[in-house]
């Protein structure tokens, strides 16, 4: 190891690297989420990954490190905040499935098919996840989402078929 990997984790250096990055870094977080207090947890959870994985970061890499890790927290976030979203909305529509006097079996069966797809979906790669709920959820074009992950649109669109194969294969299996 040279001397700059480890430089990161001297209490010092990343003391100097903190207090030079904190202020862009939490404007950056904050024009991401738009709420303050979200952003400084933003900020907050990627310093602290930061200071986890000093080790292994670069030190002329750390800042690249803070801003990627600032934009990969944020997605995590509306991805959970979407299930929870979806969760909310499925359980508020739920009692209008009685109203349209489906049997009690069909809800049932609708209800396991939900739950087996979500495993489904859960199953597939953190990247073939990603790329499937921004198309299939966000509606985002493929080039939407290849400048949004910083890749190639080819590789979205790679990354959308391998999904779609595996989900396609364990739907047959429900």
């Amino acid at each position: 190891m040279t001397n700059n990997e480890t430089t990161l984790c001297d209490e010092k250096y990343f003391r100097d690297f903190y207090l030079k990055h904190v202020q862009s870094a939490s404007n950056f977080a904050y024009y991401k989420c738009g709420d303050s207090e979200a952003a400084l947890d933003l900020v907050q959870d990627a310093f602290t990954k930061i200071w986890e994985n000093c080790s292994k970061i670069d030190f002329n890499k750390a800042k690249t490190y803070l801003f990627t890790s600032i934009t990969n927290l944020f997605l995590n976030t509306i991805k959970h905040q979407k299930v929870v979203f979806q969760y909310a909305q499925d359980a508020q529509d739920a009692p209008n499935l009685d109203t349209n006097n489906q049997s009690p079996e069909y809800i049932l069966e609708e209800e396991e098919f939900k739950q087996k797809l979500t495993r489904a979906i859960a199953s597939l790669s953190e990247t073939q996840r990603e790329v499937f709920l921004l198309n299939r959820i966000d509606g985002k074009k493929y080039r939407e989402i290849a400048d949004l992950l910083g890749v190639s649109q080819k590789t979205v669109e790679k990354r959308m078929s391998a999904a779609l194969q595996i989900l396609k294969a364990q739907i047959e299996n429900i």
